[in-house]
């Protein structure tokens, strides 16, 4: 890599600085990486997909958010905001950031590249990226298929199998997104397959709490259009009064979730 045009910083000065390296681009650098990743040739699509597949947002591969518009990836994956470039002084028309993969540091991944662009054009549109001209591509992106149930349709709250009621599903195949969100699907589909064979009632834990929102999301978070969902403060009952300030709205979440939580495990 040319380390001489990125620095290593994370937004706001929050985290590790060597955690991410940053590749900042002025407009005429933008624009020409910007071009040429939206004219990029696409890996082909297989027989047994669909032409035109529904691409989930937190995944959505970055010349196909590209395309939505110059701007999008400018304020998305490649956002400036938060940093500064030592080199001039000021904020970077566009960033392309370098989280770590390794504890030597001789690894990194581009954050949010999520991609279906051909391994040569990825060698060719990725190295316009200033810095990167000369790196070493050890991993190409490769798109995974996220193939999941219409939970809304076929299961309960308690990950249960509505015509099977002794089946328990759990992970990403329910319409739950993300790795803390399908472990804690696994955590109670396994605690409810285990009080379904000792006899007792299955649990959904309280709505106020994020693993209980999600799971009645699971259960009735749509119908044929039902999308992925992943840990959000919109699936939990809105808190009344509504607090204005984020901050002490988040903690009043928080605060409440415990409370709930609490309460409904005195029960059990």
């Amino acid at each position: 890599m040319g380390r001489e045009r990125i620095f290593a910083a994370s937004r706001y000065g929050k985290g590790e600085d060597d955690a991410y390296l940053n590749c900042p681009m002025n407009k005429e650098e933008y624009e020409r990486f910007y071009e040429a990743l939206v004219h990029a040739e696409r890996a082909p699509i297989h027989d047994f997909d669909v032409a035109d597949p529904k691409v989930y947002e937190g995944c959505m591969p970055i010349e196909v958010m590209a395309q939505r518009g110059p701007d999008t990836i400018r304020f998305g994956p490649l956002k400036p905001v938060g940093l500064r470039d030592p080199a001039t002084g000021h904020r970077p028309w566009a960033v392309v950031q370098l989280r770590r993969e390794d504890r030597e540091g001789t690894l990194y991944n581009l954050v949010g590249f999520q991609t279906n662009l051909k391994f040569g054009e990825q060698k060719r549109v990725f190295g316009l990226i200033p810095g990167l001209e000369q790196a070493e591509f050890v991993r190409y992106g490769v798109m995974h298929r996220n193939t999941f149930l219409n939970s809304p349709m076929v299961l309960n709250s308690d990950f249960s199998l509505r015509s099977h009621p002794n089946l328990f599903f759990a992970g990403q195949v329910t319409g739950v997104e993300g790795y803390m969100e399908s472990a804690a699907s696994g955590i109670m589909a396994g605690r409810n397959a285990v009080r379904r064979l000792q006899g007792k009632h299955t649990i959904t834990l309280p709505p106020e709490t994020m693993i209980g929102a999600l799971s009645r999301y699971v259960q009735d978070g749509g119908d044929s259009d039902f999308q992925p969902m992943g840990a959000n403060f919109g699936v939990i009952p809105p808190i009344v009064p509504h607090i204005r300030d984020k901050r002490s709205r988040y903690a009043a979440f928080s605060e409440r979730s415990l409370q709930s939580l609490d309460a409904f495990l005195k029960h059990i």
